[in-house]
């Protein structure tokens, strides 16, 4: 099976785990180490609660995005892009200054998978953070990852099972109010999203995406949110609504729990 290296880390509110397989484990332990500190950076550059940050400095004027760290302007693009794409329903701004906390913890999970991936030797690594989980390769020669998709109506049961067999990288993530609350905007009135859902779950290869389509379908509502994931190539969705109807894009793979 070879060496499996596993931690889970702290921060950005959440808690980051990590499973690594194969490749020496001092490699994998220092590559570990690095994209560790590299969230726990990232924490410091991207969070709206320090008003030292410079997502913060940049809100309130101080700092221009030229000014700062080049992650900034990055993840920003990265925010247009999923603007255009979700025709709004996404938006990386709030109450009219930036603000791309819907983003940033898929995009630096995704981050810290690839690096930790790029280890001589390792075949398989998985990064949940706070259940958006990043898997590349696989944990075992004919294994794949399987990911379950809580139940957000029954707490403690999943309404689902995700395979990534044949898949050399895959996504998922999910957005909805269990377990925040009404915390997901409408990009057009600035208030909680009104919709008929409670969950959306998106598969897809890369999670800085799937974080971003996920949040875009849940204030879509359930029927248009089921469309436009289907308009999206590579991209597959369950969601759930408040009612307990569970619906999914033709193509999704997966096993009933």
């Amino acid at each position: 099976m070879g060496e499996v290296v596993r931690h889970a880390e702290e921060v950005m509110g959440t808690v980051f785990s990590f499973e690594v397989r194969g490749g020496r484990s001092s490699a994998v332990r220092a590559a570990l180490d690095e994209a560790v500190a590299r969230l726990h950076a990232m924490d410091a550059v991207f969070s709206t609660w320090r008003p030292d940050s410079a997502v913060s400095r940049l809100a309130r004027g101080e700092l221009a995005v030229e000014q700062c760290p080049p992650e900034v302007a990055l993840v920003l693009g990265l925010a247009a892009r999923a603007e255009r794409v979700s025709e709004g329903w996404f938006s990386a701004r709030y109450r009219g200054v930036p603000d791309p906390t819907g983003i940033v913890k898929g995009w630096s999970a995704e981050r810290a998978a690839r690096r930790l991936a790029g280890v001589a030797g390792v075949t398989g690594v998985s990064v949940n953070g706070g259940g958006d989980v990043q898997t590349l390769g696989a944990p075992e020669p004919g294994r794949s990852w399987q990911v379950g998709i809580a139940d957000p109506l029954r707490p403690g049961e999943l309404v689902a099972v995700v395979s990534t067999a044949g898949a050399g990288e895959l996504a998922v993530a999910t957005s909805g109010t269990a377990e925040r609350g009404a915390h997901i905007v409408d990009p057009r009135t600035g208030r909680p999203a009104v919709t008929d859902l409670v969950a959306v779950t998106v598969v897809a290869p890369r999670l800085t995406w799937a974080d971003c389509w996920a949040t875009a379908a849940f204030a879509r509502g359930s029927r248009a949110g089921l469309r436009w994931l289907e308009s999206l190539p590579g991209t597959e969705g369950l969601l759930i609504t408040a009612d307990g109807e569970v619906l999914h894009t033709e193509g999704l793979s997966m096993d009933r729990a």
